[in-house]
C-alpha cells in the first residue's frame, strides 16, 4: 500500500478543469442540485441554495490524499468558465491504493461528452499520477446513462447488488463497476500503437 500525500486537485482536460468548489460557484451549482432529474439516482437529494451554499463552504479547501473522506470537486467549462458540474473521488479507508469516484452533470450541459472527459481526466490522473491500483464506481441499476458510460471507458461489472439500500422511499438495486491500472495502461498501449 502506497502512501498518498495531501494536495489540492486541479485536473485540466481538452474543455475542462477539475478544481475545488468556491463560494462564486454557487448559482450554477444550485441550478442543477436542485432539479430532481439530476439528484434522481444520485445519493444526495434536491438542495436549497441554503444547503448548497454550506455543501461548498465545507467542501472549498479540502484536500486529496485524506483516506475515506469524499472529495466534491467543480468541473468548470474552460471557455465559459461555468460550472457543467462536479465530480468526487475518495481514497478507501483501509487501502490508499483504492479509489471510488462519482461524477454529476448538469442537465444544462449532458449529451455534450462532458462525463467521458472527466471521468478519463480523473482516471488518467488517478492511474499515472497518484499511482492508484483499483478505481471503483457503485452505481443504481437503472441509472443506465452512467452504466454505458462506464462500460465504455473500459470498466468490468464486478457485483449485482439486488435491493441492498433504501433508497429515497424504497429499496433499489446496484452494479458495482471496477477498473485495475494493468486495464487501463494496456486499454491505452492498445489506442496508442494505432
Amino acid at each position: 500500500m502506497t502512501s498518498k500525500t495531501m494536495q489540492t486537485l486541479n485536473i485540466t482536460t481538452e474543455r475542462l478543469i477539475i478544481r475545488n468548489l468556491k463560494p462564486a460557484d454557487l448559482n450554477d451549482f444550485h441550478i442543477y442540485r436542485s432539479n430532481p432529474e439530476v439528484t434522481k439516482y444520485q445519493g444526495f437529494d434536491v438542495m436549497t441554495i441554503e444547503q448548497a451554499s454550506q455543501f461548498i463552504e465545507e467542501q472549498k479547501d479540502k484536500q486529496f490524499g485524506n483516506a475515506g473522506e469524499w472529495v466534491q470537486y467543480a468541473i468548470e467549462n474552460k471557455e465559459t468558465k461555468k460550472l457543467v458540474g462536479d465530480c468526487a473521488i475518495k481514497l478507501d479507508e483501509h487501502n490508499t491504493d483504492i479509489a471510488e469516484i462519482g461524477i454529476t452533470i448538469s442537465h444544462l450541459s449532458q449529451k455534450n461528452g462532458y462525463a467521458r472527459e472527466v471521468l478519463s481526466g480523473i482516471l488518467d490522473f488517478l492511474f499515472n499520477e497518484i499511482n492508484i491500483h483499483r478505481v471503483v464506481e457503485t452505481v443504481d441499476a437503472e441509472n443506465t446513462a452512467s452504466i454505458n458510460l462506464l462500460k465504455s471507458v473500459g470498466f468490468r461489472e464486478e457485483g449485482h447488488f439486488i435491493e441492498n439500500i433504501f433508497f429515497k422511499g424504497s429499496w433499489g438495486s446496484e452494479f458495482q463497476y471496477a477498473m485495475l491500472k494493468r486495464e487501463w495502461d494496456s486499454k491505452h498501449a492498445a489506442t496508442d500503437s494505432k
